[in-house]
């Protein structure tokens, strides 16, 4: 039987520092927001000039943040059960928990993208919109976490242009291939 009170210490709904629920983890989840955020961008980028059609862009994008975050997982729920001692199945739970977010992370610049092609644009401008907005997602989360953190006006705005420029580095890629 798998016990879930071994896990309570290590749950990432339960609460987060200053005692408030963080019933999604969407606080606690910063870092695979941000990461399959990224992740999601480079998709784009790369993947933008080597694919006929916007449903095959979305598919490499979802299947690219797929695959890095079933990693992350797997190894999210070997760290729970060696650093912590936890059933396998506890550890996975614990760490799906913990990385969901990594994958849905996906989810907005994939709309973006759907409601851009929707709109009649070519699948470069649908690529280029979707990869524009993950930048402007990349800034408001990296802005959030720094009001989150409790960093004053400029620590905010520094936390923001780093992930603004992680976007922009990204971008710079997709002009580099393409």
């Amino acid at each position: 039987m798998v016990n879930d009170e071994d896990a309570g210490a290590h749950d990432v709904t339960t609460a987060r520092p200053g005692g408030r629920a963080d019933p999604l983890g969407l606080i606690s989840g910063g870092e695979g927001l941000l990461t399959g955020t990224v992740v999601c961008a480079a998709a784009i980028a790369y993947s933008a000039g080597h694919v006929s059609s916007t449903a095959r862009l979305c598919i490499a994008i979802f299947g690219t943040v797929l695959v890095y975050w079933l990693a992350h997982l797997h190894a999210r729920t070997l760290a729970f059960s060696v650093t912590h001692g936890h059933h396998p199945l506890v550890s996975l739970r614990l760490a799906v928990q913990e990385t969901w977010l990594l994958a849905g992370a996906s989810i907005l610049p994939i709309l973006i993208l759907l409601v851009a092609d929707a709109a009649g644009a070519t699948l470069r401008t649908a690529a280029w919109t979707a990869l524009i907005a993950t930048i402007g997602l990349l800034t408001a989360y990296s802005y959030l976490a720094g009001v989150r953190s409790g960093l004053g006006p400029w620590g905010r705005v520094a936390s923001a242009a780093v992930g603004a420029g992680l976007g922009v580095l990204v971008a710079l890629l997709k002009v580099a291939l393409h």
